[in-house]
């Protein structure tokens, strides 16, 4: 797909910021309706995996979805990720217990896997290089915008109607973007590029032939699939559901060692691998997926524990404490919207380690607040963290992108975004021990006896008044304080890594992908390659020639 003058970008923009409406919502208007859920289907023990078999089933499936749209365009991928995010939620609607629920949700998550890495490649498909900033933008402000907006609408829906509407207010959204997609979004380049990558043989009774079709390398998904299962499966569990030296979980990782070798073998032998060598062999696209592993990583800190140290430290109720977080969301559309007048400017590696260096002089500073402190201190860091990260994770995408050229995108978006979820996962697992292994240690002094062992039990003891007594309650807080500490300690650990990366492995100029001309007809029928080899006359969008730092 070339890009797509001005005025006539606007529909295929809005379907796609609808789009990502259904994945951004998704998690955060259900997380206010789980007492209403579990008090209607039971299954407590179990109800996190409404949140971990989504993020499996979206997490595993995303190289998947970027070879194909790569293979067979971007359009069908992403009909096929709306209709089967729909499907699942009129599941999840009529779901009768709480185990119906989970797989429902996972079937959620398969469609929630393909919007989200095929949104962003259509982003970058429409846009030239320098004008990419302006749809990153808008998607981030679906985020921001979600990540306030759901745990209200999720709680109204639960408290004065009924929980079930989460999941049925899904479709008039998912319908429109639906329509949007079918009627506006065309790919004028698809075909030919197909094309051009095809050799027709001599005529036979049937006409020509293409003599090499498009192949899917359905071993290698399967291999994909069931190594980033076992993986993430292991990364959620372990430590929760059993001990990480118990058997359940030596027995996840090792079956996800032995099927990462057989993976790596599968794709060495496939002619177009799911996740191709390239991907790590060329060094922009290495870094960044190590740095948005890293920041994967470290954003587990204000996501997870942020409302935490809020509610059980500083004593805000949930709507407060959710409101400290979104102070992280007002910054980051901001930043992300104004990055390109910075990186136009010193290049993307350079603006990428401005704004991660910000971020983790952050979250060094949290470990300088007082206690208990002010709900206003802690806002105030997210406010400048949400700015270092707008900073440093949109240049990165966009440099990414803008080196690969239209069949290449679809797996280059996907590998980043893959290795960004693969490191939440990872970051939930370690910090999930390390806050509890601080914890413990503290409860070791703990005057009395009978007070709970790990961060839940902890927060959900604060939170009874009339449970503690003062002495009690003072101590448990202040456990908690050095429980979020070491996170955020070790977040800012995370954000040392990826200035390492960032310093020594990425280049120091991302090279950029000649574009061709904006196509002036693009509800035309498909005729012209993306990535057909340009000539002369248009070597390159407006802007810097390539990064310059």
């Amino acid at each position: 797909m070339t890009a797509i003058p001005g005025p006539r970008r606007g529909p295929v923009v809005a379907a796609l910021m609808l789009g990502m409406a259904l994945a951004a919502l998704d998690g955060t208007i259900l997380s206010t309706a789980v007492p209403q859920i579990v008090g209607d289907l039971g299954g407590f023990s179990v109800f996190s995996w409404l949140f971990s078999g989504y993020l499996l089933a979206a997490t595993v499936t995303l190289p998947l979805y970027g070879k194909l749209s790569d293979t067979f365009g971007r359009k069908p991928v992403l009909i096929t990720g709306i209709v089967l995010f729909l499907i699942g939620s009129v599941l999840c609607a009529t779901a009768w217990n709480m185990g119906s629920l989970i797989a429902f949700r996972i079937v959620q998550g398969l469609g929630g896997g393909a919007i989200q890495g095929t949104v962003q490649t259509i982003a970058a498909d429409l846009y030239p290089l320098k004008e990419r900033p302006k749809i990153q933008a808008k998607l981030s402000t679906v985020w921001a915008t979600s990540s306030i907006a759901g745990p209200a609408i999720g709680g109204l829906l639960a408290g004065y109607a009924d929980w079930r509407w989460i999941f049925v207010i899904n479709l008039p959204v998912g319908a429109l973007a639906l329509y949007l997609t079918v009627r506006h979004l065309h790919e004028p380049g698809r075909d030919a590029s197909t094309a051009a990558r095809t050799k027709r043989g001599p005529r036979s009774s049937g006409g020509p032939r293409p003599r090499n079709r498009p192949r899917v390398d359905w071993a290698g998904a399967l291999a994909v699939f069931a190594t980033g299962t076992l993986l993430v499966t292991a990364l959620v569990q372990g430590g929760v559901a059993w001990p990480w030296l118990s058997v359940p979980s030596l027995a996840l990782l090792g079956g996800t060692a032995l099927l990462a070798v057989v993976t790596f073998l599968v794709e060495r032998r496939a002619a177009e691998p799911i996740i191709p060598g390239w991907v790590w062999r060329r060094r922009p696209i290495a870094a960044v997926n190590l740095a948005l592993g890293a920041l994967g990583l470290l954003m587990i800190a204000p996501t997870v524990f942020l409302p935490t140290y809020a509610q059980s430290v500083l004593g805000l109720g949930p709507i407060a404490a959710g409101f400290v977080l979104s102070a992280m969301t007002l910054t980051w559309p901001i930043s992300a919207a104004l990055s390109d007048r910075v990186y136009n400017r010193v290049g993307f590696r350079r603006t990428a380690i401005t704004g991660m260096s910000l971020a983790t002089l952050v979250l060094l500073a949290f470990l300088l607040l007082p206690f208990p402190g002010q709900a206003w201190q802690p806002a105030l860091l997210m406010l400048v963290l949400g700015a270092g990260l707008g900073l440093f994770q949109l240049p990165l995408i966009i440099a990414v992108q803008g080196t690969v050229g239209w069949s290449e995108r679809g797996t280059a978006t996907a590998s980043i975004l893959f290795c960004r979820q693969l490191g939440q996962s990872v970051g939930a697992a370690l910090f999930g021990a390390l806050a509890n292994g601080v914890l413990t240690n503290r409860l070791a002094d703990a005057p009395g006896s009978g007070l709970p062992g790990d961060l839940d039990s902890v927060a959900h003891a604060l939170d009874d008044p009339g449970a503690l007594t003062d002495r009690a309650a003072d101590f448990l807080r202040r456990a908690v304080d050095s429980a979020v500490d070491s996170v955020f300690l070790g977040a800012a650990v995370a954000g040392a890594l990826c200035l390492l990366v960032l310093l020594f492995v990425a280049p120091r100029r991302f090279p950029v992908h000649p574009e061709p001309a904006p196509d002036p007809t693009p509800d035309a029928a498909p005729d012209a390659a993306p990535d057909a080899a340009p000539d002369a006359r248009s070597q390159k969008t407006p802007g810097p020639p390539a990064d310059t730092g």
